[in-house]
This record gives C-alpha cells, structure tokens and sequence, in this order.
C-alpha cells in the first residue's frame, strides 16, 4: 500500500500541474499565507474543545498548507525546493537540537535540553541580538511576550511600567485584567491590538538603541 503522504504529494502534483485545477494553480505562497492562519486557529479550536474528529480534519487542513506551500517552491526558477527538502531539513534540525537523545548528551531535565536548544539555534543562526529570529508579523500578546522574554535571556533592560493589583496573578486575574485593559481601550475607540503592536515596536527598539550602546 502506498504512503498517504506520497499520495497527497501525488493529489497536489495533478493540482498544480497542466490539466488540473486553476485555482490552485495560480496560487502564491502570499495568496496562500491567510489559509495557514485561517487552518491554524481552526485547529487551535479543535484542540480546546477536546474534538478528535476535528483535530484531525483540521490537521489535515494545515497538513495541507505546507504540502501546498512546498509544491509552489517547486516551481520556483532559481531557489525551488520540494516537500522532501523541508521534510529532511525539519528531520536533520531535530537531530542536532536533541543531542541528549542523538548523541547521548547527559542532561539533568527539561530545563537544560531548552537552554542547550536555544544556544544551538543561537549558533546555527549567527544571532547575537536579542531581536534575531522574532517574528514581528506575529499577533501583538505573543510578539511583546517573546520581545520580554528574548530581553530578559540577553540580560537587556526594558522599562515598563509596574502593574500593581491587590489580587494574586493567577490565570483567572491575569485574564480579568487584560480583558479590562481590552474593554478599556474599546470604549476610547483604541485598537488593542494595534496599540500593543506599537508599544511592542517601542520595546523593540529599546532593545536596539540598549544593545548600541
């Protein structure tokens, strides 16, 4: 019986090739890009509502995506790459970021295999700031907590102002607050979204002119 994968790679192929559908033929990896967040939060649903059914039609949906992504890279005149490359690339990265499990590397737990990831990634990448490799185009919660986080690991000072409260930080207060920071900013006619991805960028570039120094 032949890999569902190798059949899926064969269904895209007549997609995309002459004869098979327009639609996926004139697609682009920035038509596309909506899809993949579209399928990814679908997913992300699927998961709190504890639907196994749709966890697995939804991860066929992102399944598809890449799949889709890396037929279109095939065509690609000068730089193309296939599903084979990517999956080969995510297999080879995986094996050097696990040395404890590869190349018997003696760790004492969890906390250690994320340092020893992080400071392959930082090799591998050649990066020295602690704004390499954040992806800025990401939603603002996730960017500003990765921009606190990546701060706090390259010892850089951010200031923030202190967030007092009377009630202990739990996820119920935490959530209660940013919902009323969130109810605040609408009733002022604010984006919260957009306000925290410009403050994110304020942090960013506290990080930069810190690191000038």
């Amino acid at each position: 019986m032949a890999s569902q994968l190798q059949r899926l790679v064969e269904v895209m192929d007549r997609l995309r090739s002459p004869g098979g559908c327009p639609w996926d033929a004139e697609q682009t990896h920035e038509s596309l890009v909506k899809y993949l967040l579209e399928e990814s939060y679908e997913f992300i649903d699927s998961v709190d509502a504890k639907d196994r059914e749709g966890m697995r039609e939804e991860l066929g949906d992102v399944l598809l995506q890449v799949y889709f992504h890396s037929r279109i890279a095939q065509d690609h005149p000068t730089d193309p790459f296939s599903i084979e490359d990517v999956a080969q690339a995510i297999a080879d990265k995986l094996i050097r970021r696990h040395p404890h499990v590869f190349k018997g590397l003696q760790v004492s737990g969890t906390e250690e295999i994320i340092e020893n990831w992080e400071e392959i990634k930082a090799k591998e990448k050649g990066r020295t700031s602690a704004l390499d490799g954040v992806a800025l185009a990401q939603p603002a919660l996730p960017l500003v907590e990765k921009l606190l986080y990546r701060a706090e690991k390259y010892k850089v000072n951010v200031e923030l102002t202190n967030y007092q409260s009377n009630k202990p930080a739990t996820e119920e207060s935490v959530g209660e607050a940013l919902a009323s920071i969130i109810a605040w900013a609408r009733d002022n006619e604010i984006d919260p979204e957009n306000a925290l991805r410009l403050y994110g960028r304020q942090i960013a570039e506290q990080i930069k002119a810190a690191e000038s120094r």
